[in-house]
């Protein structure tokens, strides 16, 4: 595909989270929004007048008139929509989760190979900016603590709080974690609704490393913060205030104009040195969108591939059933 020709791209849902996808690809250059197409009317007249793009009246129609198709329904439609379109050989960015179950994912991935397609899934904190804050840093955690806490809203209480927000960090968890799952032990409980609204993960990979995850939905407070450690360095991410910081021992001195911390008395040769990254300002469902957009172009790859959406899947539906499992 020619780089510089713009990709004719629709968007499948246009509820909460759809039309921020209408708003950032009607303003990205390299996509041209072709329309939207969604069950409820009301919600599309909005959207067109607001974005002054077509209503088309059925979904096929819709993935005709595209090279890609961005689906924001709720997850139960995540499949059947992806498999129509990319059996009509169109590129799918799917909201995570992309599926909800492993044979749905399974059978997206097999068609996508075949018909040569891109799949993208939504896991919009892998580009947190600051997450991305890291990018120059040799990130090999053995211990990471993630909490992912917010006040109850009856909004979105029919999905699990593990498939929806604790498949958040699973995902930040695997990218981080360059080892296979070993063995997860979980538990949670139901306190608002029949799903699960609050669990925890103490997940442990082949090569030792630990993850302990921690997501609520019946918080007083916000709370999205993750704390990894390894040799030499401590790293701790506030994602709501968007700071990130990093704690190092070096050996004698540090570098100039950092802050330097001298350890006890039996390791005078050494000092922890606090540096704070810069987080840059950047709107992550753009920049997820736009890597969709050059993906497709060959320009690069997904940042979060059909495979990584798959994976956090599996996680996710081993901690729900485990949970699930000890509740009954």
């Amino acid at each position: 595909m020619n780089p510089l020709e713009k990709i004719n791209i629709g968007v499948v849902g246009v509820g909460h989270l759809g039309q921020y996808h209408v708003k950032h690809l009607s303003k990205i250059s390299g996509a041209n929004l072709i329309g939207v197409f969604d069950s409820n009317n009301k919600r599309n007249n909005s959207i067109s007048k607001q974005y002054n793009t077509r209503i088309f009246d059925n979904l096929n129609s819709l993935i005709q008139s595209c090279d890609a198709l961005s689906i924001v329904t709720p997850t139960q439609y995540h499949a059947e929509i992806a498999e129509q379109c990319i059996r009509s050989n169109k590129h799918v960015f799917i909201e995570k989760p992309i599926t909800g179950s492993l044979a749905e994912a399974d059978n997206i991935l097999r068609l996508a190979n075949n018909s040569g397609v891109i799949v993208q899934v939504g896991h919009i904190e892998r580009l947190n900016p600051a997450l991305l804050a890291l990018d120059s840093y040799t990130l090999k955690p053995k211990y990471i603590e993630v909490q992912r806490l917010a006040p109850y809203t009856t909004r979105g209480t029919e999905v699990p709080v593990v498939l929806d927000l604790m498949i958040h960090d699973i995902d930040i968890v695997l990218a981080l974690v360059k080892s296979q799952v070993d063995t997860i032990h979980a538990s949670g409980l139901s306190i608002m609704t029949d799903s699960v609204d609050i669990a925890n993960a103490r997940i442990q990979f082949v090569d030792g490393t630990i993850a302990n995850i921690t997501s609520s939905r019946i918080a007083k407070d916000k709370v999205r913060k993750l704390k990894a450690f390894q040799n030499e360095m401590y790293v701790t991410i506030d994602f709501l205030l968007g700071l990130t910081e990093v704690y190092r021992i070096v050996k004698n001195k540090g570098p100039k104009g950092l802050a330097a911390v001298p350890l006890n008395e039996n390791e005078k040769n050494k000092q922890i040195i606090y540096e704070k990254p810069t987080v840059s300002s950047f709107d992550p469902l753009r920049m997820e969108l736009s890597n969709f957009i050059d993906s497709i172009k060959g320009k690069t790859k997904p940042i979060v591939s059909g495979s990584d959406g798959r994976e956090a899947l599996k996680v996710a539906i081993q901690i729900h059933e485990m949970i699930i499992k000890d509740l009954h």
